[in-house]
């Protein structure tokens, strides 16, 4: 026969029955109810418990909170939310079978420090996948920290607790100058008992993003009060002040997201853990060497390939033999790493190769007249003075004769012509010209992409003055695009600066996206 589940020391449960389910033992009580780990006898599967308390099934308004609870977790299946799997009444008590999430909570695991730049960003951006599906079926969580967070032994990160969740259909469902959730973790409009939306939820992700990389509260006040005032007027130690190792990059996403208006912090959970995913793999550096500048690109050794002057020519020397046809390959300038330069050095060099070729070859033809070109008769060459020996003639009659060149590669001591070498490939004028003509029109495109950027950047600055002067500020997503399209639109000049088409048509590509994003939401305004 079924017992009824009271508030009494846990030795009195185990083993007790509560309709199909067994109490194994006690997971954890709190204010509202138990929670207890239970076998159905029927399945043999072990499953969460959780039981509103006797005493308060008769109070309205916390019977009601758990049958709301109950409705927003049935309505609710993700992978990072732990599931409900059914719900009932015994014996006058409501009931709760929860999907039993085996691990423990990032609260237990911050009691040994703070957690590695990898693992917070990792954990929290699996919170965020579940917020932005609960956000997007109007469900706000309105009690996120580290203690609801479950981290499972294979690594899952589940969000638990929805007790004081509000759905969008719940109409007068806070009490005005009620306050909600955990102190140390709301929103300043949750303090105020003020209306609340997914802005809150990321608020107190971004207070648990604070703790989990620097190991400490936001604020370390010491009563209730005190808290609820510093997150309304305080501005926190930024993390990297806390935590010198840190990435700055995420130091600055954690301010954006703990912001004190809701205007100005991430404006979806999908932006924050965007935001985030590009510091996942952020080095634990000082603040300095992780934002040290790129290396500089070193002194142009040719003209710009998009200048109107035409290519290097070789002029021709005196030496048969060029340097192009030395086995040993160019080395690159010192210090210079990018990839444009070492373009524009390959385009140089065969450039240079096919200049030589033609050095060669009208090299080649002149030794070959000298050759061919008979020696003058004996009797019209300078006669040596009378005096010399016989041996000495040959010396003295020297300068009549052609100084003996060097023989170029290919000819023989003698001089006869031996087989001409192919000379190494070359870029054709086609393809010179084609590169020419894709600087060309990638510098037109970037030219029409900064015009459309200094009009967006105009607006968006008229806009935020008229916003100011009510007290408001941007959407966070849009400062976020319009941050993001600076910095793409940097990179991308930079890229053409060194010929790095590739480089420069991706940067080109995402900084058109964030274009793109704000001059629709202008054209919305």
């Amino acid at each position: 026969m079924a017992t009824t589940v009271t508030a009494s020391p846990q030795t009195q449960h185990t083993g007790k029955r509560l309709g199909d389910y067994e109490i194994v033992r006690e997971l954890g009580h709190g204010g509202m109810g138990q929670v207890y780990l239970v076998r159905n006898v029927i399945s043999d599967r072990v499953e969460a418990m959780k039981v509103l308390l006797p005493d308060l099934a008769q109070q309205g308004e916390l019977a009601a909170r758990f049958m709301r609870e109950i409705k927003v977790l049935a309505s609710l299946e993700h992978p990072n939310i732990a599931q409900l799997r059914t719900a009932f009444t015994a014996e006058n008590q409501l009931v709760m079978i929860m999907e039993y999430v085996e691990g423990e909570t990032l609260s237990r695991r911050l009691e040994h420090g703070a957690f590695s730049v990898p693992d917070t960003v990792n954990y929290v951006a699996q919170v965020l996948t579940a917020l932005s599906y609960a956000h997007g079926k109007g469900i706000i969580h309105r009690d996120i920290k580290p203690a609801n967070m479950m981290l499972t032994t294979q690594g899952v990160v589940k969000l638990m607790d929805f007790g004081i969740a509000r759905s969008s259909s719940d109409i007068g469902m806070t009490v005005t100058g009620t306050t909600m959730g955990s102190l140390d973790y709301m929103s300043p409009e949750q303090v105020k008992a003020e209306r609340t939306d997914a802005r809150s939820d990321l608020y107190s992700v971004g207070v648990s993003l604070y703790e989990m990389v620097t190991g400490h509260r936001m604020f370390s006040a010491t009563s209730s009060y005190s808290v609820m005032e510093a997150h309304v007027k305080e501005i926190p130690r930024a993390p990297i002040e806390v935590q010198p190792g840190m990435p700055k990059p995420l130091s600055d996403i954690i301010m954006m997201a703990v912001a004190k208006d809701p205007a100005q912090r991430f404006q979806t959970a999908d932006a924050l853990r965007n935001a985030l995913s590009q510091v996942a793999g952020a080095p634990m550096l000082p603040p300095m060497e992780a934002r040290s500048a790129p290396t500089p690109m070193p002194p142009a050794p040719v003209a710009h390939p998009t200048a109107p002057t035409t290519l290097p020519r070789v002029a021709p020397t005196p030496t048969p033999v060029p340097a192009p046809y030395t086995t040993t390959p160019p080395q690159p300038a010192r210090g210079g790493r990018h990839i444009g330069w070492i373009v524009v050095a390959a385009i140089v060099v065969l450039v240079a190769v096919f200049g030589g070729t033609q050095v060669y070859r009208s090299s080649h033809k002149n030794a070959a007249v000298e050759t061919a070109t008979p020696t003058p008769p004996a009797s019209t060459a300078p006669q040596p003075p009378a005096a010399t020996t016989p041996s000495e003639a040959p010396a003295a009659a020297a300068p009549a004769t052609p100084e003996p060149q060097p023989a170029p590669r290919g000819h023989s001591a003698g001089g006869n012509a031996q087989a001409e070498p192919a000379p190494p490939p070359g870029p054709t004028p086609e393809e010179i010209a084609a590169q020419k003509k894709l600087m060309d029109d990638m510098e037109n495109e970037m030219d029409h992409l900064d015009s459309r950027a200094a009009a967006i950047e105009s607006s968006l600055d008229a806009m935020e003055q008229q916003m100011h002067q009510s007290g408001l500020g941007l959407r966070g997503d849009i400062v976020e695009a319009r941050s993001t399209m600076r910095n793409d639109l940097a990179k991308a000049k930079q890229a053409l600066e060194g010929a790095d088409t590739d480089r420069a048509r991706k940067y080109m590509d995402q900084a058109q996206h964030q274009v793109s994003k704000l001059e629709d939401y202008l054209g919305r305004r």
